[in-house]
C-alpha cells in the first residue's frame, strides 16, 4: 500500500509498505476513509522540527475509517462499522492512566514506547495509507451520516471540546480567538453555539477571515493592517473580552494584555520552538486566569454526538479533499496560508 512515511529532517516520503496485520487480540484493522493534515504535521516537517515524531512511521494523526477486521477479545465492534480514531489511547496501566489522566499517558510521548501507547501517527504508524492496525481502546463510533471527510476532523474537535470545558462560558460573554486556522475555526464556532455575544477574531489571511465570518464571528480583524487592541476596545466599548484564546502559539503576551479584568485566557496553540515573554504585571493587575490546554481527555463520546448532531458548520473548515499521491501539495497549500483544513483520502 502507498504511504506517506516522515524521513526526519523535513522528508515526507511516499513508498509502499506492507498491509498491516494484527497482532494482539485487542487490535483492529482499520481500512481509512479520510486523513487530516495537522498543524503538528507541519511542525514535525519544520527545519529544524518544531514537534517530535519518530523517523520511518507513517504520518496521519487524525482520521476515521471502517473496520476490517477485529482481534478475537472484541466483541462490541465488528466489521464494516465506522469509527472515529483517538489517536492518544493510552497504556491504561501507568499512573496518569490510572487516576483517568489518559492524555498524562507516561508511554504516550516516548518514541520507543511499545505497542499502541505512543502516539498514532507520530511515534508509530499513522493513517496516511490504505489500512492501520489501531487498539480497541481508540475507537468511537459514529453515525454513517457523518460524511468521512469530517469525521477526520475528530480528533482536533475532541482537543477542542476537551479545552472549550475549561473555560466555563456562560451565554452572552464577549470572546476574542487569536488565529482563524482549523483550531481558531473549531473555537469560533463552539462559542457561536453556546451564546457569545460579541465574538471577535484576528487574522491576517482574507481567506481564513472569511471562514471565520461563515462560522459565527461578529468581527475580524486583520492584524498586520488594523490595530487589535483598539478594535477590541471600540467594539466592546472600552471593556477587554471576558475570554481570550490563543490557537497560534506565540502570542500569550498578547492575549493577557487584551482580556478584561478577572478574564479567562486559553493558550491552545502549540509552538515549542517559542518562550514568549509573559507580562506578569498585567497578568496580576488584571487577575487573569490562563488556562492551558494540549489533546482531548474524555471527550470522543462528545464529539461523535457533536457531530452527528450538524450543529458545527464543519464543512466549512474542509478547504481541499486530495488522494494519497497530492498529500505535499496539500501541505504546500497550508503552509503558504492557501488551505484551512486539508483531507486526505487514501482510498480514492
Amino acid at each position: 500500500m502507498l504511504a506517506a512515511v516522515f524521513k526526519g529532517e523535513g522528508k515526507l516520503v511516499l513508498e509502499d509498505r506492507p498491509k498491516p496485520e494484527i497482532k494482539s487480540n485487542t487490535d483492529v484493522l482499520i481500512k481509512v476513509r479520510a486523513v487530516g493534515v495537522c498543524g503538528t504535521d507541519l511542525h514535525i516537517l519544520q527545519i529544524p522540527p518544531a514537534h517530535p515524531a519518530k523517523r520511518n512511521s507513517i504520518l496521519g494523526h487524525e482520521f476515521t475509517g471502517e473496520i476490517v477486521e477485529v482481534g478475537s477479545a472484541i466483541s462490541d465492534f465488528r466489521a464494516s462499522e465506522l469509527v472515529l480514531i483517538d489517536p492518544h489511547p493510552g497504556c491504561g496501566v501507568c499512573a496518569p492512566c490510572k487516576r483517568g489522566e489518559p492524555d498524562r499517558c507516561i508511554p504516550l510521548f516516548t518514541a520507543e514506547a511499545p505497542g499502541h501507547c505512543a502516539t498514532i501517527g507520530i511515534f508509530s504508524d499513522g493513517a496516511m495509507t490504505s489500512y492501520v492496525v489501531v487498539p480497541r481502546q481508540s475507537l468511537y463510533k459514529v453515525s454513517p451520516r457523518v460524511p468521512a471527510h469530517i469525521a477526520a476532523l475528530a480528533e482536533p474537535l475532541s482537543c477542542v471540546i476537551n479545552a472549550f470545558d475549561k473555560l466555563n462560558m456562560r451565554p452572552g460573554e464577549s470572546v476574542v480567538v487569536l488565529g482563524a486556522g482549523p483550531i481558531g475555526l473549531l473555537f469560533i464556532s463552539l462559542f457561536r453555539a453556546a451564546g457569545a455575544s460579541r465574538l471577535i477574531v484576528s487574522e491576517p489571511a482574507e481567506y481564513r477571515r472569511q471562514a471565520a465570518v461563515d462560522c459565527g464571528a461578529t468581527t475580524v480583524v486583520d492584524p498586520t493592517r488594523e490595530d487589535l487592541v483598539a478594535v477590541v476596545q471600540q467594539e466592546l466599548n472600552g471593556e477587554g473580552p471576558n475570554i481570550v484564546v490563543e490557537a497560534v502559539g506565540p502570542l500569550l503576551p498578547l492575549a493577557i494584555e487584551l482580556v478584561g479584568g478577572h478574564g479567562r485566557v486559553l493558550q491552545f496553540g502549540h509552538d515549542e520552538t517559542v518562550q514568549p515573554a509573559i507580562p506578569v504585571g498585567t497578568m496580576l493587575k488584571k487577575e487573569v486566569v490562563i488556562y492551558g490546554a494540549f489533546i482531548g481527555r474524555h471527550s470522543f463520546e462528545r464529539t461523535a454526538t457533536v457531530m452527528e448532531s450538524g450543529i458545527l458548520p464543519l464543512e466549512r473548515i474542509v478547504s481541499h479533499r486530495l488522494p494519497l499521491k497530492r498529500v505535499q501539495e496539500g501541505i504546500d497549500l497550508l503552509r503558504k496560508g492557501q488551505a484551512i483544513k486539508v483531507i486526505i483520502e487514501p482510498q480514492e
